[in-house]
């Protein structure tokens, strides 16, 4: 009994030391799969975010504003950057709402009323350096979809969808700011 104990340690102990020794390995190839250093940009400390554009086929009336303003929260909490006015800036993040859309994915069968709906929004971005006149990071048709419940018990309306779609794409957009993983 001893002996199978003593096995069983010796086994755990190597199996322990193997995923250990594996939590970050470079294949000599440059890339590194874990770090412990930030994420986000050196050198880099305000952002001005002026409220985005809608694009000419977007009727819906201070969608660009909520989203603008989502961004604005997203970055504050997550990101070291804070959000200034444009004087004070050494960056900017401009963007344009070019598309919403929303479809059916499913019907209530008893009622023939959506059971699902989904929401995407279509954007395009552009993070520019004000003091070098760089461009850091430039997306064009970003897409974002969300799904919400119309149906009862839930009556989600397109409002509350767009407001899950807005926190979505404002937290996807900060991803975009963090460093590129080579560098």
């Amino acid at each position: 009994m001893h002996i199978i104990k003593i096995g069983l340690l010796t086994v755990l102990l190597g199996v322990t030391l193997l995923f250990s020794a594996s939590g970050c390995v470079d294949d000599g190839d440059g890339m590194t799969r874990y770090t412990a250093r930030n994420q986000h940009r050196p050198g880099i400390q305000t952002v001005v975010v002026p409220i985005w554009t809608r694009g000419k086929d977007i009727y819906r009336r201070g969608i660009e504003m909520d989203l603008t303003k989502a961004l604005v929260k997203r970055i504050e909490l997550d990101t070291p950057y804070k959000v200034t006015k444009k004087d004070r800036a050494d960056t900017e993040l401009t963007g344009t709402l070019e598309l919403v859309t929303q479809r059916t994915l499913s019907f209530n069968p008893d009622t023939g009323q959506p059971r699902e709906m989904e929401v995407n929004f279509r954007v395009s971005f552009e993070w520019n350096d004000l003091r070098t006149g760089k461009n850091i990071v430039k997306r064009k048709s970003f897409n974002v979809a969300v799904v919400y419940l119309p149906d009862a018990p839930y009556n989600e309306n397109f409002y509350l969808g767009s407001q899950k779609l807005m926190e979505k794409l404002a937290i996807r957009i900060v991803e975009t700011m963090e460093s590129d993983w080579g560098n």
